[in-house]
């Protein structure tokens, strides 16, 4: 029998989720010398060769997105059939530095793996996540603290990865224990803002860690800022439908959902409004438990996050990029 077509990616994009790396991944698709997976997100080393485990999928909308994920070796390999010869291959798994079992089975099958790593204000990076879970309307939780509360519980209750708000913004834990599977070299570490602050720059970096020209990928507006919605009676019903509808979309083909959400969705972004400003003591309360963290980055990497420590955050990507020319 012959070997399964493709090929294992040179490079991955392993996180953090909302800290900007599906406009990487834009951008760096616009090198001719860099492929990028026609999936985002595949997710293949979160698994062990087995669809992922329902007890791990709980949290509404979790079985629906499992569904997504590629975890048939073949399917992977495929992904990368299509990369011209010579290019730098690569894929978009945000969740790949949050798992520490994904980080041990990427470095296994691909020792010479480069990872790039985009961290963002840890309170700023949580509150985007929940802000994205209710525009899709599935965060049963109108209060964000409130939800941020709950992380434990849910948890232990089996909810996936990007529910946890908290958990997903503890970089310095999380990339101590990449270098342990992988020397530091192989890793490159981005902040949020330089990506939206510095891009053109930020992109030559890139170019230069996966050793391609610089000067040839460039910006592509993002697709994945969510807008925030107000809680009125007509989200509550909309969202309601929206939890149920990814229940049933479970034993459906993804496709299949998707599609019949688009329509949802578009209701539920219908009722958009300014992000409010977190107020000082929300703040506080998310990021005393993570400074412990922000330290052991600090130790980590060498530089300073001390920026993070204050009582105000860097705001979200449209505020922050409209304030200035790309």
């Amino acid at each position: 029998m012959s070997a399964p077509a493709g090929r294992l990616p040179d490079f991955v994009i392993a996180g953090a989720p909302k800290a900007g790396t599906t406009a990487l991944h834009a951008a760096l698709a616009t090198h001719p010398g860099l492929y990028l997976s026609p999936v985002k997100e595949p997710k293949y080393y979160m698994t062990d060769g087995r669809p992922p485990p329902r007890s791990g999928q709980r949290g509404p909308g979790d079985a629906h997105s499992a569904q997504e994920w590629i975890w048939r070796r073949p399917e992977y390999l495929a992904l990368f059939a299509g990369a011209p010869a010579g290019a730098v291959a690569g894929e978009s798994t945000p969740f790949y530095l949050y798992d520490r079992a994904a980080q041990a089975r990427l470095a296994a099958d691909v020792p010479g793996v480069r990872v790039v790593a985009v961290v963002r204000d840890p309170v700023d990076r949580a509150y985007s996540n929940w802000v994205h879970l209710r525009a899709d309307g599935l965060e049963p939780e109108a209060d964000f603290l409130t939800a941020v509360r709950a992380e434990e519980e849910r948890i232990a209750a089996g909810w996936a990865p990007f529910w946890h708000y908290r958990g997903l913004s503890r970089y310095g834990e999380q990339l101590r224990d990449l270098h342990t599977h992988l020397p530091r070299e192989q890793v490159l570490l981005l902040r949020y803002r330089q990506l939206v602050d510095t891009p053109r720059e930020t992109l030559d970096r890139v170019s230069r860690f996966l050793g391609v020209a610089e000067g040839v990928a460039h910006v592509v507006a993002p697709e994945n800022v969510k807008p925030h919605v107000a809680d009125t009676a007509r989200y509550r019903a909309l969202a309601r439908v929206a939890r149920a509808g990814a229940a049933l979309g479970a034993s459906v083909p993804p496709q299949v959902w998707r599609q019949a959400s688009r329509p949802l969705l578009s209701a539920l972004h219908a009722g958009r409004t300014p992000r409010p400003t977190l107020p000082v003591e929300v703040r506080r309360e998310v990021l005393a438990p993570l400074l412990a963290d922000v330290a052991l980055l600090e130790e980590v990497t060498g530089e300073s996050f001390a920026d993070w420590r204050g009582d105000t955050g860097r705001g979200d990507f449209r505020s922050r990029s409209g304030a200035r020319s790309v």
